[in-house]
């Protein structure tokens, strides 16, 4: 029951119990009236019957002194008393108003109707002393038989008086006990009364408010310091104390869950932190194995939960190639055909393991497939690589929010690596000739210009080879562009073979292409450009069946620092081949160095 209707209705019962005490007050109040007014009663008809007792004696009296005296002085007071008395009607009016039963006033009647006889009598008595007759007069006021009717006045008189004082008596006793009951009963009222206040007090205020306020009031400060593990009371109780306890029951739940929310939100913002620090590194990679390196790094942190590998394509196999992997993923890491993964064909992420029926990937081991999730990388429409995660801590995918950071993660690998690969692309474009593969001449100058720097810090020799094709331009219009580009490839893949090792070759122009062998003297130069020519000459090239004959080359050679300063490398290299081509082609010729011009300076002076 609620507290406010058991209040209500101890209130209404204390209402009710006052209110009838009260009236139980009044009814004992008015028994004592009703007694009251017995006694007063009860005096007055003694009073009303004394006065005629002594009225009566009195009357005697006088008789009796007129009889025995003859003054009649005594007849004067006789008759004065008895017109003082006047009527018996009189007196019966005032017992009957003051409320006399009809059997006492026949008892009082009776009475004075013999005090009547009495009054004839001493009226006569009076009259005979008057005629002189004072012996009748004696007779009749000293007589036995007037001595007997006084007594019955008396006795009448008495009775009337006990009859009052039974029926008084009985009243002031019923009085008496209807007021001790009534004052008792209202006793017990204000005792219920007082009962159902401490009642009110000890069982509502004290145990179904105090007790369960004091454990709430404790519950409430820990909630305030947002110490949401304590557990609030169960009260079963139904009332407004239970509505508090459930209010603060709901008030912990909402903590609890605020609290997960801003967990949620601080690991959200975690995240989102990770991912933008991620991308930043991203952007700042130089190489595809930079990337590959962030990757590794930065995923573990942005979902703990999952390990997972990286692949890439391989264009050349046409094969999904692991590139990079973290935290043990179960599995193999071998290379797999882009068709073994749903998700390549559809272009979307694939999770077999989710609320929905779906087919694993050939890729994914049976036992781990329902905890893996494969998500593509893509950019600009082209799926460039692979992300296949899986989750260590059970059987099924990873958690919606999971799965948001990993779209945004994988968005971010995805267009990080498709803008190296276009910077590579691009970077081959400018650095590399595109017929024959060879770095161009942009990468020259750089290249140079490091070969020289590690030369002076090394103290070693740095050669400059400059090949030409011999007689390109007939073999072009005789034979077609097709079949000067077929020899420009064919020489151009000689000189990589050869410079693999130790150098590197450019295309220079045209048919020209150069050599730089950096550790490498004069004599190694040499060596290396007779090695150059024998492989050239030993090819056989053929042209949609036509043989297109011998191929043969020119070479000049210098070398820093013997035979220059640094700028003048190529240079002296090319003089050197020009002088070859003057010389009948298909030759090796040095170029002049200083020592060589000191020495034919000597030769002159000489």
């Amino acid at each position: 029951m609620r507290i406010a209707t058991i209040t209500n209705w101890a209130y209404g019962g204390t209402v009710c119990l006052t209110i009838a005490a009260g009236v139980t007050m009044v009814m004992a109040s008015n028994a004592d009236r009703i007694e009251r007014d017995a006694v007063r009663q009860r005096d007055l008809f003694d009073q009303l019957a004394f006065e005629v007792e002594a009225d009566e004696a009195q009357l005697t009296d006088q008789a009796r002194l007129a009889a025995v005296t003859g003054d009649p002085s005594h007849e004067i007071a006789y008759n004065h008393t008895l017109a003082a008395i006047g009527p018996v009607e009189q007196r019966l009016s005032r017992l009957k108003d003051n409320g006399a039963k009809e059997e006492e006033l026949r008892s009082l009647e009776e009475g004075l109707r013999w005090a009547r006889t009495l009054q004839d009598e001493q009226k006569a008595a009076i009259d005979a002393i008057k005629r002189g007759d004072e012996i009748t007069a004696h007779k009749i006021v000293f007589g036995a038989e007037y001595e007997r009717e006084l007594e019955r006045v008396h006795f009448l008189l008495g009775r009337f008086r006990y009859m009052l004082d039974q029926r008084s008596d009985r009243a002031i006793e019923q009085a008496s006990q209807a007021s001790q009951r009534l004052r008792t009963v209202s006793e017990v009222m204000v005792g219920i009364t007082a009962l159902l206040f401490l009642f009110v007090l000890g069982f509502v205020l004290k145990r179904r408010i105090l007790k369960p306020v004091v454990k709430l009031s404790d519950v409430v400060n820990r909630l305030a310091d947002q110490d949401y593990a304590v557990e609030p009371p169960q009260l079963s109780q139904i009332d407004e104390i239970g509505d508090m306890a459930h209010a603060i029951r709901v008030f912990r739940e909402n903590g609890i869950e605020r609290q997960r929310l801003e967990r949620e939100r601080d690991a959200d913002w975690h995240v989102r932190d990770l991912l933008a620090r991620m991308t930043q590194r991203l952007q700042g990679c130089e190489s595809v194995a930079d990337l590959f390196e962030v990757v590794r790094l930065f995923a573990p942190r942005i979902a703990p939960d999952l390990s997972g590998r990286l692949y890439t394509l391989d264009a050349r196999l046409g094969m999904m190639a692991c590139a990079s992997e973290w935290q043990s993923p179960d599995g193999s890491d071998a290379a797999f055909a882009p068709d073994d993964c749903w998700a390549l064909r559809r272009g979307q992420s694939h999770m077999p393991g989710g609320d929905l029926v779906d087919v694993p990937c050939k890729h994914v081991p049976p036992e781990t497939a329902a905890a893996t999730v494969c998500v593509p990388l893509t950019a600009q429409g082209e799926t460039i690589g692979l992300l296949v995660l899986e989750n260590r801590a059970g059987l099924q995918g990873p958690s919606n929010n999971t799965k948001v950071y990993i779209e945004l993660m994988s968005e971010t690998v995805g267009l990080a690596l498709a803008n190296l690969k276009l910077r590579d692309a691009l970077h081959e474009k400018a650095l590399f000739d595109a017929l024959t593969g060879l770095r161009n001449r942009h990468e020259l100058a750089d290249t140079l210009r490091r070969g020289v720097a590690q030369a002076d810090a090394a103290r070693t020799p740095l050669s400059c080879l400059m090949v030409d094709i011999d007689r390109f331009k007939q073999l072009n219009d005789r034979f077609g562009h097709d079949a000067g580009d077929l020899t420009i490839r064919s020489v151009a893949s000689t000189l990589d073979n050869a410079a693999r090792e130790d150098g590197t070759a450019f295309r220079y122009g045209g048919e020209e292409f150069l050599l730089l062998l950096p550790g490498c003297g004069e004599d190694r130069a040499v060596e290396r450009a007779r090695l150059i020519q024998e492989r050239i000459s030993a090819m056989t090239l053929v042209h949609d069946g036509v043989p297109l004959g011998p191929v043969t080359v020119s070479i000049g050679i210098s070398t820093y620092p013997v035979h220059g300063p640094a700028h003048a490398l190529i240079g002296s290299a090319d003089a050197a081949l020009l002088r070859a081509k003057e010389e009948g082609r298909n030759r090796i010729v040095l170029a002049t160095g200083r020592r060589d011009t000191n020495a034919a300076a000597a030769a002159e002076i000489g």
